[in-house]
Order: C-alpha cells, then sequence, then structure tokens
C-alpha cells in the first residue's frame, strides 16, 4: 500500500502545490492570464483524456507496469517542468506530466482493489488512499508557498524527483505482478474521442475568459466537445472490444460514482484556484501567505477520507456522502452570501467546510464505483472515475478563471461560489439514488 498511494500522492502534490505559485509564474514568465490558466489545466486536460487509455493498458499488460511506467513519465517530465525557459515549454512539459498522471492513477486503484478484496478491508484501504490525497492537498500550499519564497518556483517541480524516484523502487520491490488480459483490445477511435473531447472543452472554456462566451471560437469548441462525447458513445456501441463497455454505464453505483466525482471536484477544485488568485490579486497575500490561508481546507481532508472509511463499516456510504455534499454546500453558499470583502477568518471556516465534506464523499464514492465493476475492468472502472473527477477539476478551474476575467474579483467571485453550491447540491441528491443503503457497497452492473 505504501508504494501505491506514495504516486497517488505524487499526483496530488502537484496540483495543490502549484495552486499558490501559479500567480508567481506568471509574473516572471510574463504569462496571460490564458497562459496560467493552461499551465493548470494543461496538465488536468491531458490527466483527464488519457486516463482511460490508461486503465485499458493497465487491464491489458498488468497495472503494476503501467503504473511503473507512469512513475518513469511523470518524474522525468517534473525535471522539464523546473527546467523550462518560458510558458510555451512549461504548459508542454506540464502536458507530460499529465500523461504519467492519466498512468498512474487508475492502476494506483486497481493494485488496491486486487490487494483488498474483502469489502470492509477495501473501503479502509480506499480511506487510507484518500488521506493521502488529503496529506497532499495540505502539504502542497505551505510547500508551494515556502519554496516559492524561499529558493523559487521552480523548486515546486524539483521536488517530484525524490518522491518519483521512491516511489518507483517501492513498488518494484513489494507489490506484486498484476494478471494481464492480452485479449483486451485497445479502442484507439474511442480514446480519440475521449482526448478530442477534453481537449476542445477546456481550450473552449479557458478562451471564454478571454474571447467572451457568446465569441464564435468558443460556441464552436463547446458544440465539438459535444459532438466528440456523441462519437465516443456510438463508438462504444459498436466496437467489439470496447474501451468502456456501455454495461458498466448501465450500473446506478458505477455511473451515478462518476457523475458525483465530477461535481465535487468542479466544486472544490474551482474554488481552490479561485482562491488563490483571490487571495494574491486582490487582498496582497504572498505565495506562503496563500498556502497558510488555504491550509485549513485542505488540512481537513486528511482527517475526512479516514473517518469517512471507518464510519462506512457503521453507516454505509450513502449517509456519508450525502452529509460531506451538504457540508460541502452550505460551506460555498456562506461565501457567495458573505462575498469577498468579508473577514478571512469566516472565509476560512466556509473552506473548510468545502474541504472537510468533499474528502467525507470521497471515500466512499470510490468504494462504490470500484465495488461496482467487475475485477476484469478495475482499470477502466478506476479510469472512468478519476476522468470525470478531473473534467470536473479542469472545469472548475477554467469557469473560476473565466469569470474573474470577464465579471471582475467581486462578482466572478460570488458566481464561481455559487455555482459550486449547486454542484455540491447535485451530488447530495444524486448520491441518494446512485449510492447503494447498507454497509457495503459491492453492486455489479
Amino acid at each position: 500500500m505504501p508504494a501505491v498511494c506514495a504516486g497517488y500522492f505524487m499526483v496530488i502534490l502537484d496540483v495543490t502545490i502549484l495552486n499558490v505559485a501559479v500567480p508567481v509564474i506568471g509574473r516572471e514568465l510574463q504569462a496571460s492570464l490564458t497562459g496560467i490558466q493552461w499551465i493548470t489545466d494543461g496538465y488536468t486536460l491531458v490527466f483527464a483524456g488519457f486516463l482511460l487509455t490508461g486503465g485499458a493498458l493497465g487491464d491489458r499488460l498488468g497495472n503494476r507496469r503501467v503504473f511503473c511506467w507512469g512513475v518513469v513519465v511523470f518524474t522525468l517530465s517534473s525535471a522539464g517542468c523546473a527546467l523550462a525557459p518560458d510558458t510555451a515549454a512549461l504548459v508542454g512539459a506540464r502536458l507530460a506530466e499529465g500523461l504519467g498522471a492519466a498512468l498512474i492513477v487508475p492502476g494506483s486503484l486497481a493494485l488496491l482493489q486486487q490487494a483488498y478484496p474483502a469489502p470492509a478491508a477495501r473501503s479502509r484501504a480506499f480511506g487510507l488512499w484518500g488521506s493521502m490525497a488529503g496529506i497532499a492537498a495540505s502539504a502542497g500550499p505551505l510547500l508551494g508557498g515556502l519554496l516559492v519564497s524561499t529558493v523559487g518556483w521552480r523548486w515546486v517541480f524539483v521536488i517530484n524527483l525524490p518522491v518519483g524516484a521512491a516511489c518507483l523502487l517501492l513498488t518494484l520491490r513489494y507489490v506484486a505482478a498484476s494478471p494481464r488480459n492480452p485479449g483486451r483490445a485497445l479502442d484507439w477511435p474511442a480514446q480519440c474521442a475521449v482526448v478530442a473531447g477534453v481537449a476542445l472543452l477546456t481550450a473552449s472554456l479557458n478562451e471564454a475568459g478571454r474571447r467572451g462566451w457568446s465569441d464564435p471560437v468558443v460556441v464552436t469548441g463547446l458544440a465539438l466537445a459535444a459532438v466528440s462525447a456523441a462519437a465516443f458513445v456510438l463508438r462504444e456501441r459498436l466496437a467489439r472490444s470496447p474501451a468502456l463497455p456501455l454495461e458498466l454505464l448501465r450500473s446506478r453505483p458505477l455511473a451515478g460514482g462518476a457523475v458525483i466525482g465530477l461535481l465535487f471536484n468542479f466544486a472544490f477544485y474551482g474554488m481552490v484556484f479561485t482562491a488563490s488568485l483571490q487571495f494574491q490579486q486582490q487582498r496582497g497575500f504572498s505565495a506562503l501567505e496563500t498556502g497558510l490561508a488555504l491550509f485549513p481546507a485542505v488540512a481537513v481532508t486528511m482527517f475526512a477520507s479516514i473517518l469517512s472509511g471507518r464510519l462506512a463499516a457503521r453507516t454505509g456510504h450513502r449517509p456519508l456522502v450525502v452529509a460531506g455534499m451538504l457540508l460541502g454546500a452550505l460551506g460555498l453558499a456562506g461565501w457567495a452570501l458573505a462575498g469577498t470583502d468579508t473577514a478571512y477568518p469566516l472565509l476560512a471556516l466556509f473552506m473548510t467546510a468545502a474541504g472537510f465534506g468533499t474528502s467525507f464523499a470521497l471515500t466512499g464514492t470510490t468504494t462504490t464505483v470500484m465495488g461496482a465493476a467487475p475485477p476484469a475492468y478495475g482499470g477502466a472502472a478506476s479510469a472512468l472515475f478519476n476522468t470525470t473527477r478531473q473534467i470536473g477539476s479542469a472545469t472548475g478551474v477554467a469557469l473560476g478563471g473565466s469569470l474573474l476575467a470577464t465579471a471582475g474579483h467581486g462578482t466572478g467571485v460570488r458566481i464561481s461560489m455559487a455555482a459550486g453550491t449547486l454542484a455540491y447540491l447535485g451530488a447530495a441528491a444524486l448520491a441518494r439514488h446512485a449510492i447503494p443503503a447498507g454497509r457495503t457497497s459491492t453492486a455489479r452492473p
């Protein structure tokens, strides 16, 4: 477990450690707001777009092998980020990092599912897996602020090098080889449709901040993203060996859990990105001060995942997921009503509610999705769940940046937090129908 969790830790750390560094990177590299968004979203775009490919490769070639490939790609591309001379080079290296992350994450969940077949043990393992995200999320802003304020922003990428090396060595030594399924073909047309859809959606949202929502380029991009999604569904209906069998999507726990993940990532990561820019650009916080300001929201996530995993044995996952989403909605609604001039301690309370609620729901949602998938499609189920989550993150960040650019900081922050509130409420309503009642979530499609 430590080896698998270390890989996931590295992926999440790279997201949270960058949040406080992005404004500084933008100033030093003279990047536009769109360029700043691409430094963040370029990684998420490739990550989300290639997760299904990573899951299919893991099911076909063995999850441990693909996981190790991902660690190598991620670590080398982190070195490229640290050495980037300009914005274009940094965005390119971030794209490569996203590819490495897309190979790491599906394998991490599939390897845990393989190691812990019993539902109760698996729930605890997923709780610890989620707590790695909490630890990375809480350490990231502080570590990022400290590094940016002392040795410079390039060190937020250098920090990945020893973590990646340790993860690779631990995996090769302690994680058992995974079974292969050589008959599982890779559905390349479907993979291309997913990549195109995610790329078009993210690019359109990013450009909306510069061009406006009614600009023909933006409207056309969003329309083509919808066409790509339709092409993916059509391809999966016709393919002999689909990347994501549609039978899986007919499973209410699996499909519903994937949508819940999209909604809470949209709300939470949109909040973190918007808050980071608001603290630095409007309140004049330094990178380190911004990390400290965000710390309450992310520090609680490490405890919420573990607590949720333990409580699930008594209550089942449904009430925990619903409660977490309602708590997150309460936090963002409070910020939307309070506005941007509110005293920081009250904003910290709102952020903490959102952070705790999101992580509290993560364990139950993850266990539900993975428990609903046949073992042969563990990588595909993990890829689907994390694809929707990363689409949610990319959309939340892109929408937040666009709102700040078009509506101004005051109105933009209010609208962004209101949108996050609606996402949390939608996730709570969906959880009542999609998360099975009872103490375990082992439904099969």
